[in-house]
């Protein structure tokens, strides 16, 4: 018997499979995981996972079932294993499908809840929302949770605010390496090596946001303790603005929330 099964094996599940490995939360023989991808089964074998023959295996032998797949094909996936779904425990991490979206297809006994991580899961710095609302077992939502936090922060979100909290964590790291490339293309243009700026900008990415996670300093207080009066930092800030940076952040996360509102 497996601890953990994942159906699918994109990016994101790849990514929580690896973390949770490399956290030691579990060892890989413990994980089976099933992709119709073949080259996504060669990256199972590469973690030392299971390759399931099939999803009918995958169930049967997993005592908790990650469901990776894309979010449109969620239903015809799970379809045809209903019945053999019957008293399992379910972890989605597909796009849009909550505890009331599963309760509308799924058996009764089928107990399940909804989970947004993102990708740095994969190096133990993920950010991950689990749904309120849910049916796992007491003991199987502390697991549960307990996974999650090896590979990173977790928060227990309302239902309702599920899709806007997902957007932030779950788009944001797109929206932080488009810093990290556009700070290193700075840097680079005034004759800092490519690679040496990459690191200097994800380094201080990293710090200043340890900084506000460690201090819970208000953002604009730590910026103020960076910036001198009349001193460079404050001449660059005067160009983001001048730039629109927080107006544009703030619209791509409205209108990330806006597409995913649309699905």
């Amino acid at each position: 018997m497996k601890k953990i099964g994942f159906i699918g094996f994109g990016n994101m599940a790849s990514a929580i499979a690896l973390g949770i490995i490399n956290a030691k939360f579990l060892n890989a023989n413990e994980i089976i995981a099933y992709d119709i991808d073949e080259n996504k089964a060669e990256k199972m074998r590469s973690y030392h996972i299971d390759v399931a023959h099939d999803i009918d295996e995958l169930i049967a032998c997993s005592e908790f079932i990650f469901v990776g797949v894309k979010p449109q094909v969620v239903e015809s996936v799970l379809d045809p294993y209903i019945q053999k779904l019957e008293n399992k425990a379910i972890i989605s991490i597909a796009l849009g499908y909550d505890f009331d979206r599963y309760q509308t297809f799924l058996d009764d006994s089928t107990r399940h809840i909804f989970v947004m991580p993102n990708t740095p899961v994969r190096v133990l710095q993920g950010m991950s929302l689990i749904e309120e609302k849910h049916s796992l077992k007491d003991q199987e939502f502390e697991f549960v949770k307990n996974m999650f936090s090896a590979i990173g922060q977790v928060e227990v979100v309302s239902s309702h605010l599920m899709s806007t909290a997902g957007t932030l964590s779950g788009c944001g790291p797109a929206f932080v390496y488009m810093m990290i490339e556009a700070l290193a293309d700075g840097a680079v243009k005034e004759g800092v090596p490519r690679e040496m700026a990459y690191t200097l900008a994800s380094q201080t990415l990293m710090g200043a946001a340890k900084m506000q996670l460690e201090t819970h300093l208000h953002p604009g207080v730590l910026k103020d303790q960076v910036c001198s009066p009349g001193g460079s930092t404050i001449c660059g800030v005067e160009a983001l603005e001048d730039g629109k940076l927080r107006a544009t952040l703030i619209s791509a996360i409205s209108a990330a929330v806006h597409y995913q509102e649309k699905k």
